[in-house]
């Protein structure tokens, strides 16, 4: 038959609850200690059968210094911006083109998703391959700082 009423309802009444004697469910000794306590020791099978990876070092963490962080922004964002960025004068009109310094505006490569139109000279750290085709292409020129 199957149980309909869970088993702590019925033991509720008794005086340790199917415990045993009240002296043992005492301290954490009833349980060999608390946490990860005897891993070495007396519960090295179960950390053997549960937890066989717990030991020991794995992976490589790079070293943060190491890591560069892009901050890249796309050629049709450029060419939709440049006309209000003259005008803020975080770019210049110089012979007739633009020159803008993407790093003045906190970007640190530029990519080319979209189109640009207008001759643009513009000035940034990292280029994409088909950034630089585009911006030629449109009678500008991009400089690697």
């Amino acid at each position: 038959m199957i149980r309909k009423t869970r088993k702590i309802r019925k033991l509720r009444g008794s005086r340790t609850i199917g415990g045993g004697s009240s002296k043992k469910r005492r301290g954490a000794g009833h349980r060999g200690g608390r946490g990860m306590a005897g891993g070495h020791k007396h519960m090295w099978s179960w950390i053997v059968k549960y937890d066989p990876n717990h030991y020991g070092k794995y992976g490589f963490k790079r070293p943060q210094k190491t890591i560069y962080n892009f901050k890249p922004v796309n050629l049709a964002f450029l060419d939709e911006k440049l006309d209000d960025l003259v005008v803020q004068g975080l770019a210049t009109k110089e012979k007739g083109k633009i020159v803008l310094d993407v790093t003045q505006l906190g970007y640190n490569k530029v990519l080319g998703k979209g189109k640009i139109n207008k001759p643009v000279i513009i000035k940034s750290p990292k280029f994409s391959e088909s950034a630089v085709r585009k911006i030629e292409e449109a009678g500008g020129k991009a400089e690697t700082i």
